[in-house]
Formats: C-alpha cells, sequence, structure tokens
C-alpha cells in the first residue's frame, strides 16, 4: 500500500510540476473534484480540454488542476466503468475556477454503444464483435423485428411464406438453432411461435443488440452463430402511450399498443399488446397435381393463388412493479398470454400443398425479474430473472380429400392429407438466469452467469372419445454456466477471458426397432467444457481492431431433439455440435462537420463437427418431412463488409455484403468401415445455405417540412441474394432443378411524422418490382405488396 501511495504520489507531483510550468506563461486555471453519483471519490478520472493537450488525472481525493490560456473550451471527464461528462467553461487570465463534476456509472457492462450513422451503431467499448440497431427510425414502418435485423451486417432473414410463416435469422453462414434469441438478456426457447421475431413488431423494442460468433458470457447461451439480444426501453418515464394500425396487401392487419407510467414513490406498470393477422393469398408458380394420374409435371409450373394460408396471433405482456429504491434497482413482475392460428398450405417443399390442414396454440408465462447495482458490497451488482412457459399447441390434419394448386380436391382412401392426426402437444418450460458482475477497482471486473432450463412435453392425441395421452414424456434439463474476467486498464484497449460449463440431460420415446410398434424411454446426459478470450484495441482515433477466439458448443435444441409433433421428426439421440470459432474485425468512424463516414470489415472461421443439419426427408405416398442429423464436419469461411455516409441530419446512404462459405470438410463417408469410402460431397457447398447476399439503404429526411418539428422521410432498400443449391452439389443439379434462383427485390416507404412524432403517417411498398422471390427448398414468398399505417405517440 505504502509503494502504490508513493507511485502516486510521484505522478500527481509531476503533473503538478508541469502545471506549475505552464501556469507561469500566463492564462487561467480551472480546478475541482470529481464524484460518483453514489457520492463517491473517483481517482485516475481523466479529465482534460477538448481539443488541446491540457489536462491532467484526479488524485486520491478526486481532485484536478488544469492551467491553459484564457479562451472557451470543453472540458472532459472519462473514467473507466463510467459515462463520459462534457462542460462548457470559460478561463480568465489570472483568474481560478472551481467546477466540481458528478459522473454516473456505465450500465450494460460497460458496452458503450456509439451512433456512428442512422439506424445501425457499434459497442465500441465491447471486446465481443457486437452491434446495435437503433429501432426508433423504423418504428413508422409495418416492419417487425426480424425485418429490422437484416440492417445489421452478415445478417440474412429466412421465411418460408407471408406472416406468420417459419422464420430463421442467419447470421455469418449459420441460421436456425444455431443463433439464440434473448429478449433483455433472457432466452426465448420454448416460448412459442406466436412470440418469434417475425410477429413482434419493431416498436417493441428500443434496440437490438447482435453479437456475432463469440458470445459474452453474460447471456449464457450455447450459441455458437452468434445471439440476438431484443433489448425494451427501461428508462423511467412519467407516462406514455404508443398505438399503432397498419393494412395492406392479401387483407394483412397489424396493430399494437403500448402504455405505462413510473410514479414518484418508485410503482411502474406496462401493458403492451400487439396483433397480426392475414390471409397470405399471394400468388405463387407451383406445380399442379393430376389426380387422374397422380402424378407432377415439375417443369410446367401454373401460376396459382395461395388459398388455406390464414394466420393470425395475439398477445399481451403486462409488468409491474418497483424501480429505483435502495434494496432494489429494479422488481418487475410479469404475465404474458399469446394466442395463433395457423392454416398449413404446403409441405417442406412447394409441390405439396393442403387444404385443409392446420394448428393452434395458446401460452401463458409468468415472470419475474430483479437487479441491484452495489448489492451487499460496493461493486457487486446482480441479475435474476425467471419464466415459467404453460404452451399448447393442436395440430389437426383429419380431411378426407387431398387437394392441389388449383383448390381441386380429390377423396382419399384414409382420412389425413400429411397423416391423419389431431393431437396437442402441452409444452411445460421453466427458465432462470442469475448474473453477477463485481467491478474491482473499475479496471478489473468478474463475471458469473448460471442458466437452468428445464422442459417437459406431453403428447395427447384427441382422434378417439376419449384423450389418450403417450404413457413416456420428452424431457430435457440444461444448464450452463460461465465465468469470465474481463481487464480494461485505458478507454484504448480491454481485454475478456472466460470458460463455460454444459450439461444436457435427455429423456424420451425411442423405437425398439425399424416398425416402431413399441416405444421404451431412454435417457442420456451430455456435458462439455468451453473456452474462448476476445479483446479490442483502438489503433488510431476511431480505427477499432476486435479479435475473439472461442471453444464453443451447441446443445440440441427441443425441436432438434423431440421435433415439432407434424412436419418435422426429431432425433433423441442427435449430438451436440462442438466449434472452433475465430472472429476478426475492424472499423473506422470519422465525423467532419456535417459528414459522418462508417466503414466495417470482418472475417470468420468456423471449424465445427458434429454440424447439425436440416433435411429433407421422403415419407411414403409421396409424402415429404424434415429431419436433423449431425453432419459430421463443416468448415465456414467467409467475410462481410459494411460502409455508411450520413450528411447531418438530412441523408444516411449504406449497405452490407457477405459471403460466406459453408462447406462439407467431412473426407470420409459417415457410417463407412475404416474411412473406406470417400465422402462424395467433401468440399461442396452445405445445401440450403445461401452464401452470398448484399442489401443497400438510402435514406433521407426533409426537417420542418410543412411547420416545426414535422418531418417527412423517404427511404428506398434493397435485398440481393445470390442463388444456392437446396440438394448437395454432389447430386448434380441439371436444369437448375435444384436450384433456388438469383433474387434482387426492392422495398419503398414514405413516413409523414407531425408535432414531433405525435402523430405519423407512412405508406410503403414492398417488392415494387414485383420479384419472385424464394428461400428454403425453393418454398416461394409474396410478390408487389402495399401497406398503409397510422400512429400516435404521448408522453416521454
Amino acid at each position: 500500500m505504502k509503494a502504490y501511495t508513493l507511485k502516486f504520489s510521484l505522478l500527481f507531483l509531476l503533473l503538478s510540476v508541469s502545471l506549475s510550468a505552464r501556469s507561469q506563461r500566463g492564462g487561467g486555471m480551472i480546478s475541482g473534484r470529481i464524484i460518483s453519483t453514489e457520492k463517491e471519490t473517483v481517482d485516475f478520472a481523466t479529465v482534460y480540454l477538448k481539443g488541446t493537450s491540457y489536462g491532467g488525472i484526479t488524485n486520491q481525493e478526486g481532485l484536478y488542476h488544469i492551467k491553459a490560456p484564457a479562451g472557451d473550451y470543453t472540458l472532459v471527464v472519462s473514467a473507466v466503468g463510467y459515462t463520459k461528462v462534457e462542460k462548457k467553461v470559460k478561463l480568465v487570465n489570472d483568474e481560478r475556477m472551481k467546477l466540481n463534476i458528478t459522473i454516473a456509472p456505465e450500465t450494460q457492462q460497460l458496452d458503450e454503444v456509439t451512433i456512428v450513422s442512422t439506424g445501425v451503431s457499434r459497442m465500441k467499448r465491447s471486446a465481443f464483435n457486437a452491434v446495435a440497431v437503433d429501432t426508433k427510425e423504423l418504428q413508422n414502418t409495418t416492419k417487425n423485428l426480424s425485418d429490422a435485423l437484416t440492417k445489421a451486417p452478415g445478417m440474412k432473414l429466412r421465411e418460408s411464406g407471408g406472416v406468420g410463416s417459419d422464420m430463421q435469422l442467419m447470421l455469418d453462414g449459420f441460421s436456425g438453432k444455431h443463433v439464440k434469441v434473448f429478449i433483455d438478456g433472457v432466452p426465448q426457447e420454448g416460448v412459442g411461435s406466436s412470440f418469434s421475431l417475425n410477429n413482434i413488431p419493431v416498436s417493441f423494442a428500443d434496440r437490438i443488440e447482435v453479437y456475432k460468433g463469440v458470445v459474452p458470457v453474460g447471456f449464457g447461451t450455447d450459441a455458437i452463430g452468434g445471439v440476438i439480444n431484443i433489448v425494451t426501453n427501461k428508462k423511467r418515464r412519467n407516462w406514455f402511450l404508443d398505438a399503432s394500425y397498419s393494412y395492406g396487401s392479401f387483407n394483412t392487419h397489424r396493430s399494437y399498443i403500448d402504455f405505462g407510467q413510473t410514479f414518484k414513490n418508485g410503482f411502474s406498470y406496462e401493458i403492451n399488446a400487439f396483433q397480426n393477422y392475414s390471409d397470405n393469398d399471394y400468388h405463387v408458380d407451383a406445380p399442379v397435381k393430376n389426380f387422374e394420374t397422380g402424378s407432377f409435371n415439375e417443369s410446367e409450373k401454373v401460376r396459382v393463388r395461395r388459398f388455406n394460408d390464414t394466420y393470425h396471433n395475439e398477445a399481451i405482456v403486462a409488468k409491474a412493479g418497483i424501480v429505483d429504491k435502495s434494496w432494489a434497482d429494479r422488481l418487475m413482475f410479469g404475465f404474458t398470454y399469446s394466442h395463433m392460428y395457423k392454416d398449413i398450405q404446403t409441405g417442406v417443399r412447394q409441390k405439396t400443398v393442403f387444404g385443409e390442414k392446420h394448428r393452434f396454440g395458446h401460452s401463458l408465462m409468468p415472470s419475474m425479474e430483479y437487479s441491484k447495482r452495489n448489492l451487499i458490497i460496493k461493486g457487486l451488482d446482480m441479475v435474476l430473472t425467471a419464466n415459467y412457459n404453460r404452451n399448447a399447441t393442436t395440430n389437426v390434419d383429419t380431411a378426407r380429400y387431398e387437394y392441389n394448386w388449383l383448390g381441386e380436391k380429390h377423396p382419399l382412401n384414409s382420412p389425413g392429407e400429411q397423416s391423419r392426426q389431431y393431437s396437442r402437444a402441452d409444452n411445460d418450460n421453466w427458465n432462470g438466469t442469475l448474473t453477477l458482475n463485481y467491478r474491482i477497482a473499475r479496471v478489473h471486473m468478474l463475471t458469473f452467469n448460471h442458466v437452468l432450463n428445464a422442459f417437459r412435453r406431453d403428447n395427447t392425441s384427441l382422434l378417439a372419445v376419449e384423450e389418450q395421452t403417450d404413457a413416456i414424456a420428452k424431457q430435457t434439463r440444461k444448464n450452463i454456466s460461465g465465468l469470465s474476467y474481463r481487464l480494461m486498464p485505458s478507454e484504448k484497449w480491454n481485454f475478456s477471458a472466460f470458460g463455460k460449463y454444459y450439461r444436457q440431460y435427455v429423456a424420451g420415446p425411442m423405437a425398439e426397432d425399424d416398425t416402431g410398434s413399441n416405444y421404451v424411454r431412454t435417457s442420456r446426459t451430455v456435458d462439455s467444457w468451453g473456452y474462448g478470450a476476445a479483446g479490442t484495441y483502438f489503433i488510431l482515433s476511431g480505427l477499432q481492431a476486435k479479435f475473439s477466439y472461442e471453444k464453443a458448443y451447441r446443445l440440441p435444441t427441443i425441436e432438434e431433439m423431440f421435433g415439432d409433433e407434424d412436419l418435422e421428426s426429431g432425433d433423441i439421440g442427435i449430438r451436440p455440435e462442438k466449434s472452433d470459432n475465430i472472429n476478426l474485425n475492424l472499423s473506422y468512424s470519422r465525423s467532419f462537420g456535417k459528414h459522418s463516414v462508417y466503414v466495417e470489415g470482418g472475417v470468420v472461421y468456423r471449424n465445427t463437427k458434429d454440424y447439425i443439419q436440416r433435411n429433407i426427408q421422403d415419407l411414403s405416398g409421396g409424402k415429404e418431412g424434415a429431419t436433423y442429423t449431425n453432419y459430421g464436419k463443416v468448415l465456414t469461411k467467409g467475410y462481410n463488409v459494411s460502409a455508411r455516409y450520413g450528411f447531418g441530419r438530412w441523408l444516411s446512404v449504406g449497405g452490407n455484403f457477405t459471403r460466406m462459405n459453408v462447406r462439407d470438410n467431412e473426407k470420409w463417408q459417415i457410417g463407412s468401415t475404416g474411412n473406406s469410402v470417400q465422402n462424395l460431397g467433401y468440399e461442396a457447398r452445405i445445401p440450403n445455405v445461401p452464401y452470398q447476399f448484399a442489401d443497400f439503404d438510402v435514406n433521407f429526411y426533409w426537417r420542418d417540412f410543412g411547420k416545426k418539428e414535422n418531418v417527412l422521410s423517404m427511404t428506398y432498400d434493397n435485398q440481393y441474394m445470390h442463388s444456392f443449391s437446396y440438394y448437395s452439389q454432389a447430386v448434380g443439379s441439371k436444369n437448375n432443378d435444384f436450384m433456388v434462383p438469383d433474387q434482387f427485390s426492392h422495398n419503398l416507404t414514405l413516413s409523414y411524422s407531425l408535432k414531433n412524432g405525435r402523430y405519423n403517417l407512412s405508406f410503403e411498398c414492398r417488392n415494387f418490382t414485383n420479384e419472385d422471390l424464394y428461400d428454403n427448398f425453393s418454398l416461394q414468398k409474396a410478390g408487389r405488396a402495399f401497406y398503409g399505417k397510422i400512429r400516435v405517440h404521448f408522453g416521454d
């Protein structure tokens, strides 16, 4: 301790001598004390006059002294772990000015989000490759959360159809279950389809954080592709109301309302409700089955309208609790109810069409959230969450007719368009998270996170007069623990190292033989260790480098192990994925006058073993389903680049380009004896994975249009996707039979905001060139569509 005091005293003496030397040349002086909002002294804080070489650091009492020529300046105070503060000051010759400044601790694990241009931000203090998508500019559009994510570099939205269709997010070559979704740090696995990102309006979120590849321990997840974290607005607001309604093509209706308030005594509540409805009756090009011959002519496509694809969902989220108390920064209790109905128009490929098949379900979810800074001791922060989700989904397939794309029907020999069923799956999902952050002298930080997830599914047949529940339930328990150390010696660089422990228990029915006539209960437990490190360094002002590595594991999800009890079958014995992940990223941002420029580029390397892939499975009677399987070794190498230019508050132009090679790295055919048979797909691209895509947008804002505080905004954006094969290249693709073609779509949005955002009108045209758009296994999406929206916003 003596050595520490002596070292600091010498440093402060040298600083004082330097300031004294300057004082001999005349000018003014400013001095004072830096304290925190918690009334604690802030030592080692950097205090300087912006744009000059005058400045220093605070001593053990938090005192600073600066001598500089007379003039007007901006005084800047910064300290690791605190929000930067800037104050206008004026120095007068031979006068001393006293200015005490209070600074506030940073939140969000000290990861500062810095806006670099309209819409997309970089979390520059994080050592991890992370960006944030600001939703404020999109809240007047009819976009949902998944649409908003397409602005992030390396991100691709994949949908199997229109409103309410199956959705996957693809990030740097990984998609589906490889990318985990969180809301305010709470994992969303098992919450039900009615609460998926393509059903939640963009106004639900304040911003969306995207962590690419290597993921911080604080999320406690087993993702190897990345994490999407939906961050809602938790700022203290006196009262607020945000409501909207939109109508558009294919009889699509969307509505949203969010209101709440926080009282002076700290009691806070918020109610958020939304709904989506669409007939989804857009045109597609599909082969039509001839009932007389029982065959398809795959080469002859007919322009037809979808007729069994109605979807609607409703959801309400209510929260109430206490904020800003000595014993709790935030204690909130919540309850979520959601309901959905979905007609099933197609199978996993478009040639299969259904005319009566459908499903419906509901979800009930109580929840709790508690957070406290400086719990028991200074520097120890805790966040605790818990929720229980009861989700029931009923699949109905009892039709006595089969249909073709013309809407014609033909009697079936036995009921059931895919496979006769009228069954309910009751899912019970328990989830708890604990995160502890311990700050030591603001330079060091320890983080511990633990996630517990317990799931149970009971299947009940409703075909008979009395319900018949399967004797063997499907169960899984997952525990993931992580510990990380973070070093932040300066604002120029920081470093993190971490370790994770994964454990999963799985139990369920397994057939005794190939006939599937008898099932027995089987169980297994897997566990693994993972580790990694991440660091960032500011090479020059505005030029930042980030590097991260992780030995990662991904445990199989509920869908991969148990399927969806309808069109997808799971595999209870599927193995976890193991992957070595490397990310390198460079970004540069600069503002000069009204101009701002941002450029970013990153390279990605993933060497994955036991890669889990979704494949088409041929069933009897010409039917098809989907299944999940481990795919040996897969190597992913690629890059993405992003650039954006802004001119004042008038113009923003930018785009992203991604190229990812996801290739089969298994040299020998799986299951061959002694590696005797060569894998024909070796080094071929993994099927059904887009590998090259891009997007571009131009945003123009006319401030004070018509009247002060009114804004007219116009946006043009497009998306490009290169053709890709949805079957293995080893099979061959003559005449492009198994290819999803090149696609280039264009969208226009016009919005008018009145009285500083209180009243808003918008009009959109999506895919205005009416391009044919396809995705998963060549399923076709909607053509040209128009939408209009009205929105009001009052209060904070």
